[in-house]
């Protein structure tokens, strides 16, 4: 333990040398003195997490109370570091600003979360370690376990707490203090919060994080007493229902959610999943009253259209073959529907046993996503919707060249540059996935495998199909396409566009 905590020191030192030199060789194209004072605010949040993390190993008496104490200590000391020890000149974020500390915050969460796992031994493989962490923060749930019950509960409540902080964002969490240190946050949520519009919220954007995350902590703890009821205990309840509301997927136990076998908290996960999969803007509207402006939202009837068609044709599809009773096939069916196309990710059933053409639904939920807005993944619900009016619109403008034909959302005109954002993101969606198809063929024996781990990373999903199915693991994948594969998690969780434009060269001039 000795040895590994100072090999961790000496790299942390390290990778804070590499730090400060890149500060001083790109500072004049981006702030980052002022970056890199915030990433330090950021890794001091960390820090304190780890720190209740140490608690609950306390509260067990497991051996992985020192891990977390150690990294807590590392986390805290270089938070400390950037925070205090870099002067800032300009405490102002440029947009480019804004794009470059979201990935990096991500990046470097991942680097920090995945620390308790190595120095406590549970797992001891970086690439495993940092898939794993990568995999938490946003909201994927793929994991490389095979035994996730032989994990201390301390090492469980921190895979389940990296969800709920990527659920709504970590720079969500930071700007609702934003304020009190004077900067302007609205760049940076627009670099993390997905979907393609921003101003659906009820309120304005000066408390909107506030607002979003004290929804979510109060759905939250609704969850959990409402699975206490339903027969877990205190531990699994409050870890189920950080993932379930960050729409993740992680369990404590290795069989997800068939190891209770309750139909009551399978009913109990599938509403607060398809609530999580819901734009938290309009369901904070709802819950102050006006449910109206949530029902006549075009995106949110979609989304429901979606989930219920899809529910019932497999509902029906497995009760024909003869899966079980009608109920537990509607059950299995709608709970799939629910946490896939909410890329949640757990499982109750093994769906690689049903039928092929139940199974293709189920696939093509994966690049669909749930709400814009929503702790989900994939491509949105939105844009899928505006991307089918724009094709019949078009039809339409071929008839009648001469006509003012706009394509309409919730009654009013979508704005052209808008919907070539949507294009362009799902031209780039494709050309990524087809890009990352290619490349995991050569680490998994089939198409399937591959192209399901893909699109499930790139839509932040978890379970695929073939041999990284819901009764799978990725463990079996080597350590190259594990960092490929959380790669794509994090260009599918600040969705593409906030990634890749720091690989081009207009980012990078002054």
């Amino acid at each position: 333990m000795q040895i590994t905590v100072v090999w961790v020191l000496d790299s942390t030192q390290q990778h804070l040398q590499i730090v400060l030199y890149i500060i001083f060789i790109f500072q004049k194209m981006i702030n980052f003195r002022f970056i890199a004072n915030l990433m330090g605010r950021l890794l001091l949040i960390e820090s304190a997490f780890l720190l209740l993390c140490v608690l609950i190993a306390l509260i067990y008496g497991e051996h992985d109370a020192s891990a977390f104490f150690y990294t807590s200590l590392i986390t805290m000391s270089a938070g400390f570091l950037l925070s205090k020890l870099i002067k800032i000149k300009d405490r102002v974020l440029a947009k480019k600003d804004g794009y470059f500390m979201v990935t990096m915050v991500w990046i470097i969460f991942s680097l920090f979360g995945s620390l308790p796992y190595m120095i406590g031994n549970t797992i001891p493989s970086f690439a495993d370690a940092f898939f794993e962490t990568m995999s938490g923060f946003t909201t994927t749930g793929s994991s490389i376990l095979n035994h996730v019950e032989a994990l201390p509960h301390a090492t469980l409540f921190w895979r389940s707490l990296t969800q709920w902080l990527g659920g709504l964002g970590i720079i969500m969490l930071f700007i609702a203090i934003l304020p009190s240190l004077g900067i302007e946050g609205r760049d940076l949520y627009v670099a993390e919060v997905p979907g393609p519009t921003h101003n659906k919220t009820s309120f304005t954007f000066t408390s909107s994080a506030r607002q979003m995350w004290i929804l979510y902590t109060i759905l939250t703890l609704l969850q959990t007493l409402l699975l206490l009821f339903g027969g877990m205990n205190l531990f699994d309840g409050i870890c189920h229902a950080f993932t379930t509301m960050a729409t993740g997927g992680f369990s404590t136990k290795q069989n997800s959610i068939a190891y209770w076998d309750s139909a009551y908290i399978q009913y109990v996960i599938i509403i607060f999943t398809f609530m999580a999969g819901t734009n938290f803007g309009l369901l904070h509207t709802a819950i102050r009253g006006n449910w109206r402006k949530l029902i006549q939202d075009n995106e949110f009837q979609l989304y429901f259209t979606i989930v219920l068609l899809a529910s019932v044709v497999i509902g029906v599809g497995l009760y024909v073959i003869g899966w079980a009773d009608f109920e537990k096939s509607m059950r299995d069916a709608t709970f799939q529907v629910v946490t896939l196309i909410t890329t949640t990710g757990f499982a109750t059933a093994d769906y690689l046993l049903w039928p092929p053409l139940l199974g293709l639904i189920l696939f093509l939920l994966l690049f669909v996503g749930a709400s814009a807005g929503s702790t989900a993944g994939g491509m949105k619900v939105v844009r899928v919707y505006l991307l089918f009016k724009n094709s019949f619109v078009e039809l339409k403008r071929i008839i009648h060249p001469n006509g003012i034909i706009n394509v309409k959302y919730n009654n009013k005109s979508v704005h052209p540059n808008i919907m070539t954002g949507i294009m362009a993101f799902a031209i780039l969606f494709m050309i990524v996935f087809t890009i990352g198809s290619l490349i995991m063929t050569i680490f998994t024996e089939d198409i399937i495998t591959a192209c399901s781990a893909v699109v499930s990373s790139m839509s932040n999903v978890g379970p695929g199909f073939g041999s990284v199915g819901p009764m799978f693991s990725y463990a079996h994948l080597n350590d190259f396409a594990k960092l490929f594969l959380a790669f794509l998690m994090l260009v599918g969780r600040l969705e593409i566009f906030t990634v890749m434009v720091l690989f081009t060269k207009a980012f990078w001039r002054k």
